[in-house]
């Protein structure tokens, strides 16, 4: 981070100067990939706090029934008891808003500061095994740039009291010292085998924000039978993959490689004083979700919650959520938080209900005070993807962005926090993504749990104002494939886009292109203006009877409307005078002889008489008859359900057949071409049309 961070940390690990890189411990995994796993996710923008006090929180679930936590800097529980740096409490209750506790450890009673004056100690991990705990505590310095050791505590009777090898730390040298473990459920009775999975970090505990000490993109994955937690010798580090892709394990922590690596940087920069230049990884949790059979880790930033997901411990883990709650100030309805993480006794029986636990300090620059400064929950929801086709009929009036399709709104961030208004049925509301940064992109859209077929989205503005509002230039559409955003081609908008705040408020803008089965589609841009946000009041997305690109003004880099039959030379005129109206106009010529032709298929709905029209303009070699304008079932050769033949002409002629499609037929395709003759011979097509 460039600039002084204003959530002020009161958590985890810092490294120093002298600490080793990414680079000295091997070379780095590839860049993270997204998921395809989790088909849609939400999170609730507030959480519901507890009779507690403090942060970090990590936790587990003993096999005795009750959730067992560690704070830094509280009290816990037990709010009549004295602050301390690190305590711990058990945990009573099965639901959040129902829950009860006891402050039972705290502070020396917890465990000691290996690293003398100037630090203080700091829980990052917590793992039951059966009902004998293990605590990850860290020597955190008071300036909260350097973590030099960390251990591993024990306690066979529920955190009363705690044992652990009193001669040295079982980490030092600020390498591994951000220590969290894979949460298993009640007792770790859902673990694959006879190990702990503990997942850790080199140096820093989250961004460096002061730029002093290097800041982590890597997290690192160890190892250790169940009952020789606090046996240093007896712990492994994952050092890579072998030519099977199996894993392979090392005593050695100098051989460990990361499992995951993200270098992506986050707010590079903010209009006001709010830290910018984010790195992503941070000290988090790793829940196991058995009904998916998913591990999903949960990290965060100064302002986003980052969600990665695997199906092994191990990896390759994937990136499936950023939530960006924008910058400070928050509000007591609105706000992010530090230390993630998902305690499994509050997964819910469905398998994709659970509440995550964040943090913000009253220290900070959240400015909502000690509201969240406590066991904090929130609901998440991760509705898996599903692998069947889509089933989609064509309709211009069903809005596949209803509620009632599963569909999850998106946008890079919401000044309110909600996106209610994007699927709400009406055009008069207004929504914007102003967050302090200066961003270089904002959409609008949905994601799904299954797939759709799409070709069309209805963007309806929000306010304008001075400060934004708008896109600067064209929106355009793009849609998911295997879990990356792409764009799409051919694309359209009615009517023309301005690109600037003529675009008016509450006016909406049609955005059509070909039909593409997709689980996510948005509308993306540069904002403008002088605090770079755009608005939106609703998005509704179709799957309708329509042409793509009926007069080739299209643009877009994906997949073309039409396609070309036959091997005649043929491709698209722009800007050279010879279009029947815009700028451009489609093509085909030869010398040679046979058929050639553009075609598209169109979405229908069978039963109903639809009208094909086109402007052709033939050149005077083109023999009578021997051009042919229609509709048919398929490929050349099918069943043709109208057509219209022509010749040469001295310009645009309008051609149009009338068709009824048959039953069962939910999509046809339009063509227009000629037999060649053997001589030089051209068609010009523009303005094709279907009603």
């Amino acid at each position: 981070m460039k600039r002084t961070a204003l959530l002020a940390v009161l958590p985890l690990v810092l490294g120093s100067a002298a600490m080793l890189t990414q680079s000295s411990v091997g070379s780095p995994t590839p860049p993270v990939l997204p998921s395809t796993a989790i088909g849609t996710a939400t999170v609730e923008t507030k959480g519901i706090p507890s009779p507690s006090d403090g942060d970090l929180w990590p936790s587990c679930w003993a096999r005795n029934g009750n959730l067992y936590a560690a704070n830094g800097d509280g009290k816990g529980f037990s709010l009549d008891q004295e602050f301390a740096d690190i305590a711990v409490s058990e945990i009573k209750g099965d639901q959040p808003g129902s829950l009860s506790g006891t402050t039972v450890a705290r502070a020396d009673q917890v465990g000691p500061i290996w690293s003398g004056a100037g630090y203080n100690r700091k829980p990052t991990g917590l793992v039951c095994v059966g009902d004998t705990l293990y605590l990850a505590v860290q020597d955190l310095a008071l300036d909260f740039n350097d973590v030099p050791a960390a251990t591993i505590l024990k306690s066979t009777d529920h955190g009363r009291t705690w044992s652990w090898d009193r001669r040295k730390p079982m980490f030092a040298d600020h390498v591994f010292t951000t220590i969290w473990f894979a949460d298993f459920g009640r007792g770790g009775a859902a673990a694959p085998d006879g190990y702990v999975y503990a997942y850790g970090l080199d140096g820093n505990w989250r961004d460096s924000f002061d730029d002093t000490v290097a800041d982590p993109q890597s997290v690192f994955l160890a190892r250790v039978p169940k009952a020789k937690v606090q046996d240093r010798k007896a712990w492994e580090f994952f050092a890579g993959n072998n030519d099977r892709g199996r894993p392979q394990w090392s005593r050695k922590v100098a051989d460990r490689q990361p499992v995951l690596t993200d270098q992506r940087r986050l707010y590079p920069q903010t209009y006001g004083t709010n830290a910018s230049n984010l790195s992503v990884i941070s000290q988090g949790g790793v829940t196991y979700l058995p009904q998916q059979k998913r591990y999903v880790y949960t990290s965060w930033t100064e302002y986003t919650f980052e969600f990665y997901e695997a199906a092994t411990p191990w990896g390759p883990w994937k990136h499936f959520l950023s939530k960006d709650f924008g910058g400070y100030p928050w509000s007591t309805s609105k706000y992010g938080g530090y230390g993630v993480t998902i305690p499994s006794k509050f997964v819910q029986p469905d398998g994709r209900t659970m509440y995550l636990q964040a943090n913000v300090c009253p220290c900070g620059g959240g400015g909502i005070g000690t509201s969240v400064y406590n066991f904090n929950l929130r609901k998440l929801v991760l509705t898996p993807s599903s692998p069947a086709p889509a089933t989609d009929l064509p309709s211009s009036e069903v809005n596949l962005a209803a509620p009632s399709t599963g569909a999850v709104a998106i946008a890079k961030s919401s000044r309110s926090g909600s996106l209610a208004t994007l699927n709400d049925a009406t055009t008069t509301g207004s929504e914007d993504d102003f967050d302090d940064e200066v961003k270089g992109a904002s959409w609008w859209g949905y994601t799904w749990p299954a797939r759709h077929r799409v070709n069309r989205v209805d963007f309806t503005s929000g306010a304008v104002s001075a400060q934004c509002g708008w896109f600067t230039g064209r929106p355009r559409v793009q849609v998911k494939k295997d879990g990356a955003w792409v764009e799409v081609g051919s694309q359209s908008v009615t009517p023309a886009y301005p690109g600037d705040a003529s675009a008016g408020a509450n006016t909406t803008y049609q955005l059509t292109f070909p039909a593409v089965e997709t689980d996510g589609v948005r509308v993306i841009g540069l904002p403008g203006g002088t605090r770079s946000f755009t608005s939106v009041s609703e998005v509704a997305v179709r799957y309708a009877v329509q042409l793509a690109d009926g007069g080739f003004e299209a643009t877009g880099s994906g997949k073309p409307a039409w396609v070309f039959e036959g091997t005649a030379a043929n491709g698209v005129d722009r800007g050279l005078g010879f279009a029947h109206s815009g700028a451009n106009n489609g093509w085909i010529r030869t010398s040679g002889t046979g058929w050639s032709a553009l075609t598209q298929k169109v979405p229908v709905t069978p039963g109903t008489q639809y009208r094909f029209g086109a402007w052709i303009n033939a050149s005077a070699n083109l023999p009578v008859a021997a051009g042919r304008f229609g509709v048919r079932l398929g490929a050349e050769g099918s069943q043709v359900l109208g057509e219209k033949t022509f010749g040469a002409s001295s310009g645009y002629v309008h051609q149009e057949v009338t068709v009824t499609v048959p039953a069962g037929v939910h999509e046809v395709t339009v063509y227009a071409g000629f037999t060649a003759p053997g001589v030089d011979t051209f068609i010009q097509v523009d303005d094709f049309t279907v009603d």
